[in-house]
């Protein structure tokens, strides 16, 4: 079924919008979510970084478990319980908050993230059939803004509700107090949690009930493959499994460049450092701009990818070379946000955004060139799949931050990142054949 009319696709183009800006909200909180939780919980590195493996390994675990559920239930049911499940992540904050219990938050995380899981299986589809297929790129990239725009807000959200006088918080104050006056003081930390994912989950249900009671049809997707797992013919176009790596680093790059920036500045010393995730949002938003702009008409979809891979590369070495004490005309320009003395190899983390903008929207076309229609489905979820990268390579730069005791140098492993996509731009999405 698409939906062709202006007045008709009015409705669905919001409600689709307001889906990406909840998948935008939820996802980028968590750099806010790990420097807090390191703070209220005691965690090392590597073990505030667990945040991310929990949230992003249930997209690995359950994206072909939850496509198999909506089988049953259809795209608009499916996005119902996607918002339902991510309702009960929100409400596993609250006993999380009260028992200051590590594990009870990774279990919230990891349910977020399944019903994100579903909720992204089931609202992609729309953006293609709410409007003129021929228009259906533009409507992807508005959907990218919107779910980067709700990166932004979300840190700045919660450092204003969360975050305010977060300086009673800091190690040296901390260390000071007896024991019982520290856990005193952490538990009152955590019970901050308990309203704001209250009142999201809250927003989760009356959004599921919205989308249920709304006039969004059931897309016509055509007929979908009934096979399940990897046949051998995908695994011969190298196109695709070189895809599949390359988006594995980006997603891993992407997510380190986000949820690691609050954690560092903090370190440097940065006030409201749990807003700093805004920072690599905003860029991404710009990113994404440019590239609405840019491509195809000024700059094809390779020559994007190399740019932002040597750009991703330029940075990973700025900022293993940057003083932590220098400090240039961009802390004067930022002093609006309320954030003052950024330093700017912290900058540079989140200029790590204009970098990952248009990686993502290039690689997919790229990796599925040339593929049937039974292979591109298989191979699409080979793609989100590689989302795994944004569980595994953060938890490796955790503890790498942890074994070098240097948060600045463990940003090199973003190179092998970008080489790897630089590779895929010049070379690995042209072979046809190993």
């Amino acid at each position: 079924m698409l939906i062709n009319t202006r007045s008709s696709s009015l409705l669905p183009m919001l409600i689709i919008g307001i889906l990406f800006f909840t998948f935008g909200f939820v996802t980028w909180l968590n750099g806010s979510l790990i420097p807090f939780l390191q703070i209220a919980c005691e965690l090392s590195h590597t073990e505030a970084y667990l945040v991310t493996m929990a949230f992003y390994i249930a997209y690995t675990i359950m994206a072909l478990p939850m496509s198999m559920v909506l089988r049953r239930t259809g795209y608009k049911n499916g996005m119902v319980l996607g918002l339902l499940v991510m309702m009960v992540g929100s409400l596993i904050f609250i006993p999380a908050a009260l028992s200051r219990t590590y594990g009870v938050f990774l279990m919230g995380l990891m349910v977020l993230g399944t019903g994100l899981t579903i909720l992204q299986t089931a609202a992609n589809p729309y953006i293609v059939v709410i409007g003129p297929r021929e228009t259906a790129a533009v409507r992807i990239s508005m959907m990218g803004v919107l779910n980067k725009l709700a990166g932004v807000v979300a840190p700045l959200v919660f450092t204003a509700w969360v975050l305010s006088d977060i300086s009673q918080f800091s190690e040296g104050a901390l260390t000071a107090m007896s024991v019982s006056d520290k856990t005193e003081a952490l538990v009152d930390l955590s019970s901050r949690l308990m309203t704001p994912y209250a009142i999201m989950a809250m927003l989760l249900l009356l959004l599921a009930a919205f989308v249920k009671f709304s006039p969004l049809p059931e897309p016509d997707l055509g007929e979908e493959s009934t096979e399940s797992g990897i046949s051998r013919s995908i695994l011969s176009h190298p196109q695709l499994m070189l895809g599949v790596a390359a988006l594995f680093c980006y997603v891993g790059a992407e997510v380190i460049a986000g949820d690691t920036i609050g954690l560092f500045g903090k370190g440097l010393g940065v006030n409201n450092f749990g807003q700093l995730t805004s920072y690599t949002m905003g860029f991404m938003v710009v990113g994404y701009l440019i590239g609405m702009l840019l491509i195809p008409r000024w700059i094809s979809q390779s020559k994007a990818l190399m740019v932002s891979a040597a750009l991703g590369i330029v940075l990973s070495v700025l900022i293993y070379t940057a003083s932590p004490d220098s400090y240039g005309v961009w802390s004067s320009l930022l002093l609006w946000t309320g954030v003052q003395g950024i330093p700017n190899v912290v900058l540079y983390v989140a200029l790590f955004g204009l970098a990952n903008a248009l990686v993502w929207p290039a690689i997919w076309p790229m990796a599925l060139e040339g593929l049937d229609a039974k292979e591109t489905s298989t191979g699409s979820a080979l793609l989100i799949m590689a989302i795994a990268g944004g569980a595994l390579l953060p938890m490796l730069y955790g503890l790498v931050a942890d074994i070098l005791q240097d948060s600045q140098t463990s940003y090199l492993l973003m190179i092998p990142c970008y080489l790897f996509i630089l590779f895929y731009a010049f070379k690995g999405h042209k072979l046809r054949q190993w």
